[in-house]
């Protein structure tokens, strides 16, 4: 299973709605705890699995204008924890990815000079790819990584170095 919908709503906390909070809490969070929660019977049944749950790096040390965004990143990397403590003795691994600044449709929209800003912060000097991020899952999801669960990947080019 891939947790991997997200959606952005940003606003100063001064400025934010209340629907802008829910709208980003509902996809983000919400639908992560309610597709897991649909599937995972099928996993216990089968006494195997793997659960990766897309975060973000703003899950990790938040990210100015986003308090809806991190919020819901933040916890999912909670559900990750919990459910790797809650299914592992079940044949369960559950982990989370937390990309960077990803060359994708939503991070394109942004204003150049943001853009800018974010490849200067990265160690690697440019945005990271779909395919990258996609690697990251593949391996998480894959035999490869049987034996790690509960743990939280950060493929971000070093943006938080």
């Amino acid at each position: 299973m891939i947790n991997n919908a997200g959606i952005t709503q940003d606003a100063r906390l001064v400025k934010m709605t209340e629907q802008q909070f829910d709208a980003v809490i509902d996809v983000n969070l919400k639908g992560v705890f309610n597709c897991t929660q649909i599937v995972i019977p099928h996993m216990l049944e089968a006494q195997r699995g793997s659960i990766v749950n897309a975060s973000s790096v703003v899950g990790l040390y938040g990210n100015f204008g986003q308090t809806n965004y991190s919020a819901s990143k933040f916890g999912v990397i909670g559900f990750t924890k919990t459910w790797a403590r809650e299914f592992g003795q079940k044949g369960i691994r559950v982990n989370a990815v937390c990309p960077g600044f990803i060359a994708t449709e939503m991070v394109k929209a942004m204003p150049e000079n943001i853009l800018q800003g974010i490849e200067q912060r990265s160690w690697m000097a440019r945005l990271g790819t779909p395919e990258e991020i996609a690697n990251v899952y593949l391996f998480l999801a894959s035999d490869e990584s049987s034996y790690i669960n509960g743990v939280t990947i950060e493929a971000s080019g070093g943006i938080s170095l």
